[in-house]
């Protein structure tokens, strides 16, 4: 189904407690947001996979990732939902770590992020802006030499 067909809608999958299958996350993602830029595609997935990610190291399940696509202006809003109530903390990286840029990553890519309350759990979301057409984004990237 193509997503611009029914603007706003929102897309939802539950992640299984038992099987962190990021590729099949990213794969889910990639199919509901068909006519997305490929850039702007690379960049939510990255996103989706960061947050994805921080509910499998971090909450508790029941879990599910919820994506919305709306056209005016174009943005990818990506929310995750956790029973957990605690939320994330943005922390700077540290050299010693292998981990813990997830967070760093959603905050430079989203135009916004954040962490809300739920009656039982969070809601961990981020808006990523993206391009109306695939046709526009090529005309003002390459409209000037």
């Amino acid at each position: 189904m193509n997503s611009d067909a029914f603007p706003d809608q929102v897309h939802v999958l539950e992640l299984d407690v038992e099987v962190a299958d990021l590729g099949g996350v990213r794969r889910w993602a990639e199919s509901t947001l068909v006519g997305l830029h490929p850039d702007d595609l690379v960049d939510v997935l990255l996103v989706i996979t960061e947050l994805v990610s921080n509910v499998y190291d971090h909450a508790r399940f029941p879990a599910r990732l919820q994506l919305r696509k709306s056209d005016m202006p174009c943005v990818v809003t990506v929310s995750v939902e956790d029973v957990s109530p605690t939320a994330p903390v943005l922390r700077p990286p540290s050299t010693d770590s292998p981990r813990g840029r997830g967070l760093v990553i959603v905050n430079q890519i989203a135009k916004q992020w954040g962490a809300a309350q739920r009656v039982i759990g969070k809601s961990v979301w981020a808006l990523i802006p993206c391009s109306l057409t695939s046709s526009k984004r090529t005309q003002t990237s390459h409209g000037a030499v």
